[in-house]
């Protein structure tokens, strides 16, 4: 038998971490867009690939120890917490890459360079996926 309170407390706690997650998504991706010194928005929209590849990166960085906390947390201000402390690791890894690693990343991102783009994104997928199991422990 179907159990249609259940069902509907489950669906309610979904559209809230679901919403959650999307609404600290778009702030992540705001901010992100912020600190880099080259503009996503235009270059992504003039068909630059290497733009899109590395916010796409740092989306997926930012999502996986999301997806994690959502997992492992069980009030909404501890999923806050985590949320923050994930978007902080992948500024961190932007700034530290961009100014340690690849001094010229901003002009390299610009002339659309798809080496510089595969290895920040990379970098930043391989963050996000520390962080997402440095969360359940």
């Amino acid at each position: 038998m179907f159990d249609w309170q259940g069902f509907q407390y489950g669906a309610s706690a979904f559209l809230i971490a679901f919403t959650a997650a999307g609404v600290f998504t778009l702030a992540f991706k705001v901010i992100y867009q912020w600190v880099t010194p080259y503009h996503e928005r235009t270059l992504i929209r003039e068909g630059n690939l290497a733009a899109a590849v590395t916010l796409g990166g740092a989306l997926i960085g930012y999502v996986l120890p999301l997806a994690s906390a959502l997992s492992n947390t069980l009030s909404l201000m501890e999923f806050a917490a985590w949320a923050l402390l994930a978007g902080v690791v992948q500024i961190a890894v932007f700034t530290v890459v961009s100014r340690l690693v690849m001094r010229d990343l901003k002009a390299r991102i610009e002339a659309g360079e798809m080496a510089a783009a595969l290895y920040l994104a990379s970098i930043s997928i391989c963050a996000g996926l520390l962080n997402a199991a440095c969360m359940t422990a």
